[in-house]
């Protein structure tokens, strides 16, 4: 008799444990499947099959009150060596997507399955050794807000449809060998998301197309590329931009006839062919790099100007006044 109890008490605790558990197990299934993708990495051991993958599974986390998986981290192993997993589309819910560090996640990405999450909101695939083209992400990915892509070894030119995305707000391609020149479509995002665009570091070339001018932007960094010939689209009294970040390319126009906005915090043209003198406003810049460029003229006095020392402003053409040698 007690034996059958025990036995019985053994059964009811299985039972509890099963009804408490809070991972869905469509979404069990599918990170299981994951995890022998990517080759049964150590830092996916406490993916165990019969252990809640909401409560102790590393990098899962659930909504609650769904029961499903909405948030999938996996970083920091130089020992994970495979391609980006297929069966990523099997979580229907997944909003968020931290691939991080990784630096033997090899291959192209996969955007049949990531375009069937519909609820993604951010997707991080960040220093690995993943390559190829970066795909043109569908537009019925709504809900996708911010895409980094950097320090990857992504080549091909840049996706043009990417304006499509309504909620876009973040894109992050810097750090790659990515090639040609900015689509013209990208003077087409929605102005509303103030869209930031980090594409230093690669190997963009060409203009700028005039489009831009109507780009309503946050933070654009085009830093370490060759782009040559106008910038000055980039700039306007209107618009919300906080930092314009266009060093060490090839660009050619008068600095002294842009306009900035009002909410200008940061401001690096170093190392181009920019010439002129400085605008209106620049003053009240927090941070400021004009080296290596033929400007002319007095360095304006009052707000800001005397927190820059000379690293800020030399080898111009004929810059003079504090910090620099006085003009004459």
């Amino acid at each position: 008799m007690a034996t059958k109890l025990f036995l019985m008490l053994i059964l009811l605790s299985h039972v509890a444990s099963s009804l408490s558990e809070l991972c869905h197990p469509q979404d069990k299934m599918a990170l299981l499947q994951i995890k022998k993708e990517l080759n049964n990495p150590t830092i996916l051991s406490s993916w165990k099959p019969h252990t809640d993958c909401c409560k102790i599974w590393n990098g899962v986390n659930c909504f609650r009150s769904k029961n499903r998986v909405g948030y999938l981290t996996i970083s920091h192993d130089n020992n994970l060596r495979s391609k980006f997993p297929l069966s990523i589309g099997n979580l229907p819910y997944l909003e968020s997507i931290f691939f991080y560090h990784l630096p033997n996640l090899t291959g192209p990405i996969p955007i049949e399955p990531i375009s069937k999450l519909l609820k993604l909101k951010t997707l991080t695939i960040s220093s690995t050794g993943m390559s190829g083209t970066i795909p043109d992400f569908p537009a019925q990915m709504k809900n996708l807000f911010n895409l980094d892509l950097s320090s990857n070894h992504f080549s091909g030119s840049l996706p043009p449809s990417l304006f499509k995305l309504p909620k876009l707000e973040m894109i992050r391609f810097y750090n790659n060998s990515l090639t040609g020149s900015i689509p013209s479509s990208y003077g087409y995002f929605n102005k509303k998301n103030l869209p930031s665009l980090l594409l230093s570091d690669n190997q963009l070339y060409g203009k700028l197309p005039l489009s831009l001018a109507r780009l309503n932007t946050t933070v654009i960094d085009l830093s370490y590329n060759k782009f040559e010939g106008d910038a000055s689209m980039l700039f306007g009294s209107n618009k919300a931009t906080r930092e314009i970040h266009i060093s060490n390319n090839l660009f050619k126009f008068d600095l002294g006839k842009v306009e900035l906005s009002k909410t200008m915090t940061t401001l690096d043209v170093s190392h181009n062919q920019i010439y002129g003198k400085f605008p209106m406003g620049i003053e009240n810049i927090s941070w400021l790099n004009v080296s290596y460029n033929r400007m002319c003229g007095k360095i304006p006095k009052g707000g800001n100007m005397h927190i820059f020392g000379v690293n800020s402003f030399f080898h111009n053409r004929c810059l003079c006044g504090s910090p620099l040698p006085n003009c004459k």
